[in-house]
Order: structure tokens, then C-alpha cells, then sequence
């Protein structure tokens, strides 16, 4: 199950308070259930995967196409497909749905979402460039970034020259975020810390790739109360 992932919804940040008095930020995002639409076989595709479905949408909204594969499939219609690939097909039926349950003993998960879109910006907000001199002699250029290219040889400017232009509104990945809390009753899910994205932006949950040693907070919490409570050696 951990192989699958959700699709949420950012709500916002807000704060967790510990029984120590410890404040964590948090991000609070708003979990849909996935349901499984096709499985896919590895003779059919050469990799073995389940096709997930997420959110509502009317039938209107979608092309013939789509309206027709969802109704060979039988089942109601889904604004977003994923695949998701797995170790073994076998323990899934198409129809199913799953939700945060599939977090229950997982501690770390891996994000992907969508920056916020900032336009066009120059290079002392987009690469955190230093500008240029603020007194002899330099006018009106002193956020610019001087210098792009070179003389005559190669007379030109190379490919992924750091340069003013669009900034944001790209997809991004946060590894190892420790859950901190579920809610199953309202499907909300808080994780640690900030995820790229403005409100209600879709964020992408799924179980942490690298195998994190790292321990959790409330981890942290037993090993000082433990301590604490161990007595000290007599000298």
C-alpha cells in the first residue's frame, strides 16, 4: 500500500504544540481518496503499475474519449489520472479506493508540488545576485547583471547563463517530511515544515524514497523523558 500516492489539497500552515511545550510549524493539506481504475500488467506494458483516479468533475467537462474509457471501466468519472508502479499487482482490484490509511506506519514522505509563479524577475531576486556599484559612475543599471558574454570567441551567450526572466511555477520535490499528525475523520494530513505552493495548490504525497534514520520528534521526546527518568551512576 505505502507504493501508492494521494493527491491533496494545501490548505495552509498552521502550528502543533507538543506535551514539552515545543512548537512545530506544520502544513495542513486536505487528502483525496485514490480509486483504482486499471491495473496494468507487466506483458501488456513491460512494468507493472495501478492506475489511480483523484478528484470530482462533471461528465460535461470531459472529451468523448474520456467519458467513454470511464465507462467501460464503470465507474464515475475523475479529474486527474496517475500511475503508480508497484512490486505486485495482485493485491489490487480495480474499484478500490484508499486514503490516509496508507500512512498509518509510515514516518517520512516525499512531495511534489507546484512553486508559486513570481513572472519576470531580475537576476537580484531570481539568482540573488549582488548588482552592480551603487556610486562612479553606474546609472540606471545598478540591479543588472552585467557582463553576459565574452569577445568575438565565442561571441555568444552560453546555454543556462543565470539571467532576468520567468521565476517560479515550477514543479518541486521535498524529500523526507515527517509526518506529524492525521486526521482521518476530516482526511487531513500535517506535515512538517513549508511545501512549495500557494493555497489550495495540489500536492503530490507519497512514501519517502531514501531510508531515513532520522528520528521524529515525538521519538525525540521518549529518548529525553527516558533519560530523565533513568537514574545517574553513583560515583
Amino acid at each position: 500500500m505505502s507504493e501508492i500516492a494521494l493527491v491533496g489539497k494545501k490548505i495552509g500552515m498552521t502550528r502543533e504544540f507538543y506535551e514539552n511545550g515545543q512548537s512545530v510549524p506544520v502544513t495542513v493539506l486536505k487528502m483525496e481518496k485514490a480509486r483504482i481504475i486499471e491495473i496494468i500488467d507487466q506483458d501488456k506494458r513491460g512494468y507493472k503499475a495501478i492506475q489511480l483516479g483523484f478528484g470530482k468533475i462533471k461528465s460535461s467537462k470531459l472529451n468523448k474519449a474520456m467519458r467513454g474509457y470511464f465507462a467501460k471501466k464503470n465507474t464515475e468519472v475523475k479529474k486527474k489520472l496517475k500511475e503508480c508502479r508497484v512490486q505486485n499487482t495482485d493485491i489490487f482490484k480495480e474499484g478500490n479506493e484508499f486514503g490516509l490509511e496508507i500512512f498509518k506506519d509510515i514516518k517520512f514522505v516525499d512531495t511534489r508540488s507546484k512553486t508559486i509563479g513570481k513572472g519576470f524577475a531580475g537576476v537580484m531576486k531570481r539568482h540573488n545576485f549582488r548588482g552592480l556599484r551603487a556610486t562612479h559612475g553606474v546609472s540606471i543599471s545598478h540591479r543588472s547583471h552585467g557582463s553576459t558574454g565574452q569577445r568575438q570567441d565565442p561571441g555568444r551567450v552560453f546555454k543556462g547563463k543565470k539571467m532576468a526572466g520567468h521565476m517560479g511555477d515550477r514543479l518541486r520535490t521535498m524529500q523526507n517530511i515527517e509526518i506529524i499528525k492525521t486526521d482521518l475523520e476530516n482526511e487531513l494530513l500535517y506535515l512538517k515544515g513549508s511545501i512549495p505552493g500557494g493555497k489550495n495548490a495540489e500536492v503530490l504525497v507519497k512514501k519517502s524514497v531514501r531510508n531515513s534514520k532520522k528520528l521524529t520528534i515525538g521519538e525525540k521526546h521518549k529518548i529525553i523523558e527516558d533519560a530523565k527518568k533513568t537514574p545517574d551512576k553513583k560515583k
